[in-house]
């Protein structure tokens, strides 16, 4: 779910953050301006299109429309490839990344993965329910993945995979409802599909533009190798209209 930031002041000499990259990918594929994201962030529309620019890659998508497929090239504007440009940049300046935008959170997570051997997914779930942190500091599972990967975080891939605790102990003791799990967890994919090595394995995730969950919204599927993407018009976010979709784009 995208936050609206309302500030219009502009922050001039500061470094976008990961959560502020991300922001704009889902804007963009709301189909909004630099212009227009620069406002809703607060931030100066050569900030906004500077960045955009460093995080656009040219990639061939597919839509399906009654029945026929069509085949087209387009740029589309990833966070991670900004961010990865934005590291790079940074290291050629002989500088070590500074990761300072909700460091608490990045604190507090490396102790509960590496101490307590949680995984990225538990992690990023207990936080939001228990209202540790600001909702802006907390990431998306996708996002404490990448992080990790990155090197921001101080644990590592090889932590994951030696972790021995999938359940945090309640703190609170008040009982939980059991719930269902379809498939199989993101914290047990295999480490080749975390480094991308394999052709094959897909992310799916749903954009909306409010938070009332009967608004249209995007459903993107992304080839995580190749980055090839789709991009369907759902009718809201709630499981069914996803279901409707998949079941209708596989057919």
């Amino acid at each position: 779910m995208t936050q609206v930031n309302n500030n219009t002041e502009s922050r001039k000499g500061t470094h976008l953050t990961f959560a502020e990259m991300n922001q704009i990918e889902a804007y963009k594929k709301l189909g909004l301006s630099n212009r227009a994201i620069g406002r809703l962030l607060g931030r100066n529309y050569q900030t906004i299109n500077n960045n955009v620019k460093k995080g656009t890659v040219t990639q061939v998508s597919k839509q399906t429309q009654n029945g026929k497929s069509y085949f087209y090239e387009r740029d589309v504007y990833f966070a991670d490839v900004n961010y990865d440009v934005y590291e790079k940049n940074r290291s050629h300046c002989g500088r070590r990344p500074k990761w300072t935008d909700g460091h608490e959170f990045v604190d507090w997570a490396d102790q509960k993965m590496l101490k307590d051997r949680w995984s990225p997914d538990i992690v990023v779930n207990f936080a939001k329910e228990n209202e540790l942190f600001h909702e802006s500091i907390i990431p998306s599972t996708t996002t404490l993945y990448h992080w990790i990967e990155s090197g921001i975080m101080k644990t590592k891939n090889i932590d994951l995979l030696e972790k021995v605790d999938r359940k945090p102990r309640s703190t609170r003791g008040k009982a939980r409802r059991n719930k269902k799990v379809h498939g199989t967890s993101i914290e047990d994919r295999p480490e080749s599909v975390n480094q991308r090595k394999t052709f094959g394995h897909w992310e799916i995730d749903t954009v909306i533009g409010k938070k009332n969950a009967d608004e249209p919204a995007l459903l993107t599927l992304v080839e995580r190798k190749t980055r090839f993407e789709l991009i369907f018009k759902i009718d809201g976010k709630q499981a069914e209209s996803v279901d409707h979709t998949l079941e209708t784009f596989l057919s």
